[in-house]
């Protein structure tokens, strides 16, 4: 393969993002057509290196299908899509997407129910290997202690032993995000973490993905304004599948053109 200066690089070529300038993800004049309607129309997006990065806007604002495109679901009609400088999204599929360090976690927690906290964790830590020979591969001391690290982070260290399925709905969303953490990824996209969580659960749930910004990218998909006020540092809002503004939580509540055309249907 050419790899020459400047040139893309696949994940194959097995290397970390070039975050030299910063930026772990590159969206650049972005477009996307369903039947005629644009999902995405010349989107640009930039998520710097650590950051925790919340996405905002109405249903249909684009915000599901600007994650599809990130993670190879969807394939744009236009622009640039890129993990650092160099690793060209558009040329991989999702599989080899998640290989090169970028998670997603759905609304919907997808975790083995049948199988136990400990055991979901043991699957995911990264390397290639089946389901099967995951579960009789003998863990060696770093994989243990990874995945002790792990339940520490997501609070479960008391219910490693526990089947998946007797979990609580906000523990069964913080074991899903353990098994993104498992494959070791640098961008971690996540999407409505706190939709149907109790109040105790979404106050754990904030820490939780704030203690992962820094050593990870994080963005945070969310429609629970509250929540977004209790974590943001940047957000940005989509509207019509392009994005209308950026910046703090005071700055975009007070920006007009957001007030009229997403918080203000939410106050009224």
């Amino acid at each position: 393969m050419n790899n020459k200066a400047g040139s893309p690089l696949l994940a194959q070529d097995h290397i970390s993002p070039d975050t030299r300038h910063g930026v772990i993800l590159y969206a650049e004049n972005v477009s996307v057509s369903f039947d005629g309607f644009k999902a995405l129309n010349d989107l640009n997006l930039y998520i710097n290196d650590g950051e925790l990065r919340c996405l905002i806007g109405a249903n249909g604002a684009g915000k599901t299908t600007l994650m599809d495109v990130i993670t190879g679901k969807t394939r744009p009609d236009t622009g640039r899509v890129s993990f650092g400088q160099q690793v060209d999204l558009l040329q991989l599929n999702e599989s080899e997407i998640a290989n090169a360090g970028i998670g997603r976690k759905f609304q919907k927690p997808t975790v083995f129910e049948q199988l136990t906290v400990f055991q979901n964790l043991e699957l995911s830590l990264a390397g290639d290997k089946g389901i099967w020979v995951s579960l009789f591969h003998k863990l060696n001391s770093e994989q243990k202690d990874r995945i002790a690290e792990i339940l520490k982070t997501i609070g479960l260290t008391a219910n490693e032993t526990q089947l998946a399925g007797a979990l609580s709905h906000g523990q069964k969303q913080w074991l899903e995000i353990g098994m993104l953490l498992a494959a070791e990824p640098r961008l971690l996209l996540v999407d409505e973490p706190v939709a149907g969580m109790t109040a105790q659960e979404t106050e754990r749930t904030a820490e939780l993905l704030t203690s992962l910004a820094g050593k990870h990218s994080v963005v945070v998909v969310e429609h629970d304004m509250a929540f977004v006020r209790s974590i943001a540092r940047k957000v940005t809002v989509l509207h019509q599948g392009s994005v209308l503004a950026e910046g703090t939580m005071s700055e975009i509540q007070s920006n007009p053109d957001v007030i009229q055309v997403y918080l203000g249907e939410e106050q009224g």
